[in-house]
């Protein structure tokens, strides 16, 4: 096995409580994208974080980043800024599958889901290939 592989696995074995925002507090939401069509995280992907306001029925951007990569985007909120919401991650599909050479079937993935304990950690990571997509909330 080569090192850079086993270096790619290890970061993977790492505690998400690691990653932190760049004031140095572990940030609450963390993220991950895996490419599981090439067996690799998902690095240089464009991801953006909106919280919805319910009143006005409209989505405020919080943060935009790109994937290290680890295929992580250490830093998305902090825990003051985490509130019970309804929160939406934005992932750039189809630019990132543009980037390597490839086109996709999902030009982006939106993934929307509620915060009603903001005091826990939640991982929301994008597993993608070009004609799929799946996630699950980690902790």
């Amino acid at each position: 096995m080569s090192e850079f592989r086993l270096q790619q696995l290890k970061s993977h074995i790492v505690s998400e409580r690691r990653i932190t925002t760049m004031s140095g507090s572990p940030s609450p939401l963390t993220t991950h994208v895996l490419n599981t069509a090439l067996g690799v995280p998902g690095s240089n992907m464009t991801i953006r974080l909106y919280q919805q306001d319910r009143s006005a029925n409209v989505w405020h951007l919080l943060t935009a980043g790109t994937t290290n990569s680890d295929g992580r985007c250490p830093g998305l909120i902090t825990q003051q800024q985490f509130v019970p919401a309804v929160y939406k991650l934005h992932f750039e599909t189809g630019q990132y599958w543009a980037s390597l050479g490839q086109n996709s079937f999902y030009p982006y993935v939106e993934i929307v889901f509620t915060i009603t304990d903001p005091g826990q950690r939640y991982h929301v990571p994008l597993l993608v290939s070009r004609f799929s997509f799946s996630t699950y909330r980690g902790s």
